[in-house]
């Protein structure tokens, strides 16, 4: 099965009774601190606030009956673990969520308040912990973002955007392994050929950066970074050759500045993101892409799950 525009559009009508058709707003607020014409795709009001449900209730709604009685498993940082088990209890599944630790306590409660069962371990062993034990109990494997379905599901977020703004210049894209992005290249690219679409991912972590570079999937060295919904240290295996034939450059954004992002968004647009889903922002403001005034540009806010103890770094944050 391979990812294509018609499959992200088949993806779009099965998908459609059980997500939300995020807000894409104008932000003119930002306009002067981005240096462009600020617009945004608010995922972080879609079921489970973030865009991770997308691909999560896509694949679940493929299962079969065998493949729903034997329960699923998946590896996450947070936000992919809580929209697998908030489909899975929607449909009846039993769920098992491997999470790093790494991950934020109030994301793992939340996987655990949904019904989940939750294992953790460390940050680099998360997919091969979940490979084995899917093996042992013949669960299905839902991989975060290195799966044709996923992907398909994600870039429905792709095909909403040409419908709310067609005439956008440059969209920017969190990322991480890439499942978010490669689909939405996937959704855009065939049919809108003159939009540029941009990853952004932390400097701390930077995996699509040096493997374009490179020409190959590179694996990095894992870094804690505060945007911890993209610690992924290796581009997927489906998703790097089309993020590589199709994405106009991969932006990267240090950590005081995600913290400014966050500050701004909140602050003049009135919109709470997670750190990860200000990182377009937030490369902007590092100068990883120096826009055109009248540039229309429209930043995907992934997700939105923040806990306090991310919001109190805020207090000493200043992003004049």
């Amino acid at each position: 099965m391979t990812v294509t525009h018609e499959a992200i559009k088949e993806a779009r009508m099965k998908i459609a009774p059980y997500i939300s058709m995020t807000p894409l707003v104008r932000a003119p607020a930002l306009d002067g601190f981005l240096g462009c014409e600020v617009y945004l795709k608010l995922e972080n009001m879609q079921v489970t606030q973030s865009f991770k449900y997308r691909g999560a209730i896509h694949k679940m709604l493929g299962l079969s009956n065998e493949e729903k009685e034997r329960g699923i498993i998946t590896a996450s940082s947070g936000n992919h673990g809580k929209a697998v088990a908030h489909a899975a209890k929607a449909l009846g599944i039993d769920a098992t969520v491997v999470v790093p630790d790494t991950a934020a306590p109030f994301k793992v409660a939340a996987i655990e308040e949904l019904g989940a069962t939750v294992i953790k371990c460390d940050v680099a062993e998360r997919f091969a912990m979940s490979a084995r034990l899917a093996e042992r109990h013949a669960y299905t494997l839902f991989h975060p973002y290195d799966d044709v379905e996923i992907i398909m599901g994600q870039g429905t977020a792709g095909l909403e955007i040409i419908v709310q703004q067609p005439t956008l210049d440059t969209i920017i894209v969190p990322t991480s392994g890439g499942g978010l992005l490669g689909g939405m290249l996937s959704a855009i690219k065939p049919t809108h050929p003159g939009i540029g679409i941009y990853g952004a991912e932390p400097g701390m972590m930077a995996r699509y950066s040096e493997s374009l570079a490179r020409k190959k999937r590179v694996k990095i060295e894992s870094r804690t970074t505060i945007a911890d919904a993209l610690v992924t240290d290796q581009p997927g295996v489906h998703n790097f050759p089309v993020i590589e034939r199709y994405a106009d450059g991969m932006l990267k954004a240090d950590e005081d500045s995600i913290l400014k992002a966050m500050k701004l968004l909140l602050m003049e647009a009135k919109i709470l993101a997670e750190p990860s889903g200000a990182i377009g922002l937030a490369a902007f403001l590092d100068g990883s892409h120096v826009p055109a005034a009248d540039e229309k540009v429209c930043f995907v806010i992934s997700g939105g799950n923040v806990g306090f103890d991310q919001l109190s770094q805020l207090e000493t944050i200043h992003y004049e």
